[in-house]
């Protein structure tokens, strides 16, 4: 793998009304180690810090649930509930952006695939749908998924009302923005994907009913937190339980999609390969890729991810139109210092699964580091 000082991703970045100092972002990547009651721990706001401190030139937190009642995914998941939340979440802003960074909160309703939630004893999805798969051990889970009951329109209600409250919480907290997170799996693309969503009413049936719920989460939280305050939504074909899925209308329903988010009122969107390569998962038929079209069709800026710790395809996807700017995920946890690297010609550590075994946790990203990685 080559790298170049003259590298396009180390080039000055935009995701609405923020600018960044490039074009590396830290992808979301849950790592379950918050206290049990989802606040955020001063090794949380060290971890993030790391990121800002080796240049990244944006960091997009892990997935935090946005209720007490069926957001939450994993046991020891952060929150944005609570006074006592936004009091920690405070401390890692306050570090990102004392190392030079804007930081934006992901926000997440597990749904069906939920799988450590004190709050509740059952599961809540668009439909009464089994998940495919099985619970992951590296986030604390086993044995199958149960079957959710369906949402009803108040559970619906109830669950964009705390998207927008979290939200808020975190512009009280300092982030500079939120991602919607409508990825992966998790309940906004379980309403999106069509064999999770068997609903009759005005959520189910076309994509443009599919992709309802999270058009009207991304316009509930503009109206609360005005035009310029940054809002994302991250959207991905694939899953964590399914990484064969795909849009059943391709372009078609990407074109829907990005249209009706373009049109809530996002400032950007991130589109994940669910720990598959960029290339793989992109092409559309037609030379079109995925992240292209939706620069094309949205007018906003695009995040691409999958396998952009590589120079060669990061410098490929944003020389050739692809993408806006690049996120890293395993990449990032073994070379916090990335940018700093590409930007002086150094190698890069490889990255070993094991660092993720047999939880995705500080301590194993410790545990695991170089001797000689940065602090």
């Amino acid at each position: 793998m080559s790298v170049s000082r003259n590298h396009p991703a180390l080039e000055p970045g935009r995701v609405g009304d923020l600018r960044t100092a490039n074009r590396l972002v830290v992808a979301p990547m849950t790592r379950v180690s918050a206290e049990s009651d989802g606040t955020a721990t001063p090794e949380m706001a060290d971890y993030y810090a790391e990121f800002a401190r080796g240049g990244f030139g944006l960091v997009i937190t892990e997935g935090i649930y946005t209720d007490a009642a069926y957001s939450q995914g994993y046991l020891n998941q952060p929150g944005l509930v609570s006074g006592r939340h936004v009091a920690a979440w405070r401390d890692v802003t306050e570090g990102v952006h004392g190392a030079g960074a804007p930081i934006v909160a992901q926000l997440m309703h597990a749904g069906a695939l939920s799988q450590g939630n004190p709050h509740r004893d059952d599961t809540a999805g668009p439909s009464a749908v089994r998940p495919q798969g099985v619970k992951m051990p590296e986030y604390g889970g086993n044995g199958p998924w149960p079957t959710p009951r369906e949402m009803s329109p108040a559970d619906i209600e109830s669950a964009v009302a705390g998207f927008v409250a979290s939200a808020v919480n975190a512009r009280d907290a300092g982030f500079d923005g939120a991602e919607v997170h409508a990825a992966n799996g998790y309940l906004l693309d379980q309403f999106i994907t069509d064999y999770t969503n068997l609903r009759e009413d005005s959520y189910g049936g076309p994509v443009a009913n599919r992709v309802r719920l999270t058009a009207e989460v991304v316009m509930a939280i503009r109206a609360e937190v005005g035009p310029d305050w940054c809002v994302g939504v991250r959207l991905s074909q694939t899953k964590v339980n399914d990484f064969r899925y795909r849009w059943p209308g391709g372009p078609h329903d990407a074109e829907v999609i990005f249209t009706a988010l373009a049109e809530a009122g996002a400032s950007y969107l991130h589109i994940a390969s669910e720990g598959r390569n960029w290339i793989e998962t992109a092409r559309l038929d037609g030379g079109l890729t995925i992240t292209g079209l939706a620069r094309r069709v949205s007018g906003l800026p695009v995040i691409a991810n999958g396998g952009m710790h590589d120079a060669d395809l990061s410098a490929q996807v944003l020389g050739d139109g692809h993408t806006d700017l690049v996120s890293v995920a395993r990449g990032a946890l073994v070379n916090p210092d990335l940018p700093r690297r590409l930007a002086e010609g150094r190698a890069q550590e490889r990255f070993d699964h094991s660092i993720l075994e047999p939880m995705v946790t500080l301590d194993n990203v410790r545990r695991h580091r170089p001797a000689d990685a940065p602090a």
